[in-house]
């Protein structure tokens, strides 16, 4: 029976390479109110490392670092997160109050609540972008089975 995926050369180097795509993704999710970035390009990028795997080695062997079920939850967690920081400016009086103190400019906690929403819209963004690879990818595979049985 064949090996799922891609070759051993591509999968040796998607092995070093996913997690430094991933780094990166953390990255501009973290400095998005600093440089150019933010939640939804970290979001993508992200989603992309974990689409480098489904090509690499096959669906089964990235749904087993995370699942659909996980999927849908971190996708949720991230709407939720999303909803619950523009909620909490209602303290203030304002939706999408910022309630945090504001730091010195350029660094990292400079900007109060726009880190959490980077946070929360990478993870839905990229949540929600793997749970569609993952869905064409399901709908992929009746076709190529039909076509190993000719």
């Amino acid at each position: 029976m064949k090996e799922a995926g891609m070759s051993l050369i591509v999968k040796r180097i998607t092995k070093i390479t996913v997690s430094l795509i991933f780094l990166y993704g953390v990255y501009i999710v973290l400095h998005g109110h600093i440089t150019p970035g933010g939640g939804f390009a970290g979001g993508v990028i992200i989603a992309l490392s974990f689409i480098h795997l489904v090509l690499a080695f096959g669906k089964e062997a990235a749904l087993k670092r995370l699942n659909e079920t996980a999927v849908s939850a971190i996708e949720s967690l991230g709407g939720l997160l999303f909803w619950g920081i523009a909620l909490l400016g209602l303290l203030g009086g304002v939706f999408f109050l910022n309630i945090l103190p504001k730091g010195r400019i350029f660094h990292l906690f400079s900007s109060g609540t726009i880190v959490l929403c980077n946070i929360a819209i990478f993870l839905k963004v990229g949540a929600g972008l793997f749970a569609i690879f993952i869905a064409l990818a399901a709908m992929r595979m009746p076709a190529e089975k039909k076509e190993g049985k000719k």
